[in-house]
């Protein structure tokens, strides 16, 4: 196919997206051994897939390791032909040798040097003070444009999406932008909540959109952007094959679908090798795949003054 134009990746987790080369230093400065299986594989499952994590937060717990890897991973999604590109991780996890949320941010900050917008990560089940704490430090930090709601819910979670709707709000306030992970694999309700109850402006997978045509409608009617990500989509089981994503008919009913690498090393992926991916599944055409593009760099955050509605932003303009 042709070459590639300038690609957005609004969809890159931090943590999950180092490189191999820094995990092996990191690791061996701290005296850990690299797990053999430490990339996802098809059929892991979403849990399977999120315990991955523990081995490179483990690499990643003082300001130093975290304002490297910010750095490398612009780097690389600058190799790779990325111009708007937002960055996400969950700060909360980074403090166990004492930093704190805002020293583990601005390493961040520090890292992206305005190359990348930054997305602040609560987690499913965590108590909503923790996703307000987030909203806190973000609020007096412009290079945070956004924040998320990452992981899975649990049976046992106290905590249910509804519930974090008021820390949402006050981000909204505050100028952030919202996406929420839902409806991976999981119903499609999910995405009701998060655009309803939490003012998502995106949604992060979304792969069961199409099983309710009333959550279907209200995404196009409210112009949510849908974070694709389909190798990973793939790994955690969302999708039974790379085959049955549902990209290209969100594209034919107007969904404002992106493609995204999700996690570069776990999944071992980069944004070309997923754009190209994307392109193979049935139903795909350039053209699709194009405005699937196109729909990644206008759906990317912007801060905006408080009580103006959010917009996209091409990271380090």
């Amino acid at each position: 196919m042709d070459p590639l134009p300038p690609l957005a990746d609004l969809h890159r987790h931090l943590d999950g997206s180092l490189r191999p080369s820094s995990v092996d230093e990191l690791a061996h400065a701290l005296g850990k051994r690299v797990p053999a299986d430490l990339a996802f594989s098809v059929g892991l499952g979403l849990e399977g897939a999120l315990a991955r994590f523990a081995f490179t937060l483990s690499l990643l717990q003082t300001p130093d390791a975290v304002r490297r890897v910010a750095r490398e991973l612009c780097e690389d999604a600058a190799s790779e032909g990325v111009t708007t590109l937002e960055v996400r991780f969950a700060p909360q996890l980074h403090g166990d040798l004492g930093a704190t949320l805002h020293q583990v941010v601005d390493a961040a900050l520090d890292g992206l040097q305005g190359r990348a917008g930054l997305l602040l990560c609560g987690l499913y089940g965590e108590p909503p003070a923790v996703l307000r704490a987030l909203v806190d430090v973000a609020r007096t930090r412009h290079g945070v444009v956004g924040i998320d709601l990452a992981g899975a819910p649990l049976p046992q979670h106290r905590w249910r999406l509804e519930d974090y709707a008021a820390a949402f709000l006050e981000a909204e306030r505050a100028g952030l932008g919202r996406t929420v992970h839902a409806a991976e694999g999981r119903p499609p309700g999910e995405i009701r909540v998060a655009v309803e109850r939490l003012h998502a402006q995106r949604v992060g997978h979304g792969t069961t959109l199409l099983d309710d045509p009333s959550v279907l409608e209200l995404v196009l009617a409210r112009g949510v952007t849908v974070e694709a990500a389909p190798t990973s989509n793939v790994h955690t089981v969302a999708v039974p094959s790379l085959d049955a994503h549902p990209l290209p008919r969100w594209l034919d009913l107007g969904v404002k679908a992106c493609v995204n690498t999700d996690n570069t090393l776990l999944s071992g992926v980069d944004a070309p090798t997923e754009h190209r991916r994307a392109l193979s599944i049935p139903g795909m055409t350039l053209e699709k795949l194009q405005r699937a593009i196109a729909n990644g760099h206008q759906g990317a955050f912007s801060r905006r003054p408080t009580g103006t509605p959010g917009g996209p932003r091409s990271p380090g303009s």
